[in-house]
């Protein structure tokens, strides 16, 4: 029996869709990032900043919450990481220009301007006096300091007063900082977009900026995951 023309394209339609079917139910059912990764940081919320490679200098920020013990998605926008992309933070070299990949917690939030309204994340303001101490040689390394001390010099520190538009909301990343190992690296933050590409931190518009920190609660223990979709510097590595 001869099919009609709309009984064949009909017919196209429904074959192709049962072909699409499976690969499109693998993909709605693909686990949330934070499911993917190895650690989150115990806590319930958590900020992912994702490249497609080691060499990318933009990729995308997320930040999720635990909801009825599942992560869902909080809010999402377009960020920037170093000129020269992303490097394994536990090798990085200060002065490379890297966004170093890994697992950070977020010690306090910072900025030129007030907190946004709605922060409830530890918030320090910055002056005239306020410095980020980035000198090797210094007690200090790694370290706000106010007012720079003698032993900082001030060509191996940022004056933080001085980067109006990046810093004018940001959030200090853990990177190195607890035990900070000299040579390593210092002043990684979460900021607010520049002119292009960052020294090594991660940054999102301004608005995405102040969203994160209207939503960031410090008694969930939020974390940062920091790393590339594939391969040495993978997010699911950390």
């Amino acid at each position: 029996m001869r099919r009609s023309p709309m009984t064949a394209a009909v017919l196209l339609a429904l074959a192709g869709s049962l072909a699409a079917g499976p690969a499109d139910a693998s993909a709605t059912d693909a686990p949330p990032l934070p499911d993917r990764l190895a650690d989150t940081g115990g806590g319930s919320q958590l900020i992912t900043a994702e490249a497609p490679d080691a060499d990318s200098t933009t990729g995308t920020v997320t930040w999720w919450e635990r909801r009825g013990g599942r992560w869902a998605e909080a809010g999402s926008s377009p960020a920037r990481f170093g000129a020269n992309g992303l490097a394994e933070g536990t090798t990085r070299e200060q002065g490379t220009s890297t966004t170093p990949a890994g697992l950070y917690d977020l010690p306090y939030a910072f900025g030129i301007e007030e907190a946004p309204a709605g922060t409830t994340y530890p918030y320090r303001k910055v002056d005239d006096d306020s410095w980020w101490c980035q000198d090797n040689a210094s007690a200090a390394y790694n370290r706000w300091v106010e007012p720079r001390p003698a032993h900082c010099r001030a060509d191996e520190a940022e004056h933080l007063v001085s980067y109006g538009t990046q810093y004018a909301h940001a959030l200090v990343i853990g990177f190195n900082y607890e035990r900070p190992v000299r040579g390593r690296g210092a002043g990684i933050f979460l900021h607010v977009n520049g002119r292009g590409a960052t020294a090594g931190c991660v940054s999102v518009p301004a608005g995405a900026m102040a969203e994160i920190l209207d939503w960031v609660d410090p008694q969930r223990a939020p974390h940062i995951a920091v790393g590339t979709s594939a391969g040495p510097t993978a997010i699911t590595r950390y």
